[in-house]
């Protein structure tokens, strides 16, 4: 008996951790019966309406474009020196880079897995405009980034993150905004389609095929595909270190994570993240801009991709220090060619 002693520590440790994941009770992800369920729970964060109690689940797992063994794929380490340095407690790339208006974009990926490729494009958008001072503005294009990287993965049906920033540097990309915004050389192709509540856009049916890759701008853009083309210098991983996520975006600008996702984050509102109950759902790409407290509680400020009405204005907050759902572990960013 006194042999096993030295392990109860350990265990107790073991035993907390899993008091927080409760069973997943027989409900549908997206119901009241969930939300009131993992309210009931009292998580540091607060559940609610996000997406059409009956939506297609299939167009929700659509949604999660991280190919597994996502992991696997990892850029070379960069690494930054911590000593001597001051770590604030509280960053928003947006209030220390207000001249990039990037900063306060949500993207929408619609029907199709690309938010590997979505980003990373918003990323690299943001880390251009930091680099230039904001004297020169670049968006990125998710429609050619997902249509034309071969190596990246399936295109709609999901990527790897840090290959996405691999093609950044080796084959560039070109511009392109918002659906139907007639922004830049190539604009995002996939509507945004009606997955929150009954409004004017279409319903979401999780059948978005990939774009076809073209080498050309649209008619009414002035610049040649070829000279639009704009490139990264360098594409590397960050160490499953916060600080060292944490000195890069202060240096750098965002980063792009990848991480689990569960059903009961689909239902998401304010607070801070973690993980309660409900089944996985896949990996999903999502952009690190910042971190905080909120009452004690350590958190990373994130930037989704399904638009302004999901979560907190198309943002959320997660646990950070915990590699919470894998939020630390996989981290990819670059440095742009200026």
């Amino acid at each position: 008996m006194a042999a096993h002693l030295h392990l109860l520590p350990f265990l107790a440790v073991i035993s907390a951790a899993l008091a927080t994941i409760y069973p997943t009770p027989n409900l549908h992800p997206l119901s009241d019966e969930m939300i009131n369920h993992i309210n009931g729970l009292n998580p540091k964060w607060t559940a609610g309406r996000n997406f059409n109690p009956y939506l297609d689940m299939n167009y929700i797992k659509r949604l999660m474009g991280v190919l597994p063994g996502y992991q696997n794929h990892r850029l070379p380490e960069r690494k930054h020196l911590v000593e001597g340095l001051r770590i604030p407690k509280e960053f928003d790339a947006r209030q220390k880079w207000k001249f990039c208006k990037s900063l306060l974009e949500v993207r929408d990926q619609g029907s199709c897995g690309s938010c590997w490729a979505f980003a990373a494009t918003e990323a690299m958008t943001d880390r251009y405009c930091i680099a230039t001072k904001g004297q020169k503005k670049f968006h990125f294009s998710a429609e050619n980034l997902v249509s034309c990287c071969d190596e990246c993965g399936s295109g709609c049906n999901g990527g790897f993150p840090s290959a996405a920033w691999e093609y950044w540097v080796t084959n560039g990309i070109v511009s392109g905004g918002p659906y139907d915004s007639k922004e830049g050389c190539q604009p995002y192709e996939i509507p945004p389609c009606e997955h929150h509540v009954v409004g004017p856009r279409p319903n979401c049916t999780g059948e978005g095929e990939t774009p076809k890759c073209e080498s050309n701008c649209e008619s009414s853009y002035s610049v040649s595909y070829k000279t639009d083309l704009h490139f990264g210098r360098k594409a590397y991983s960050i160490a499953n270190s916060p600080e060292q996520i944490q000195i890069d975006l202060m240096k750098n600008g965002p980063v792009e994570a990848a991480f689990t996702v569960f059903s009961d984050f689909l239902l998401y509102k304010t607070g801070v993240y973690h993980h309660v109950t409900g089944t996985e759902l896949g990996g999903h790409a999502v952009k690190i801009l910042g971190w905080g407290e909120d009452n004690g509680t350590k958190y990373w400020l994130v930037a989704n991709s399904w638009d302004y009405d999901w979560g907190d204005g198309g943002f959320f907050k997660i646990l950070r220090g915990e590699n919470e759902c894998g939020i630390e572990d996989s981290i990819a960013a670059g440095l742009p060619k200026v």
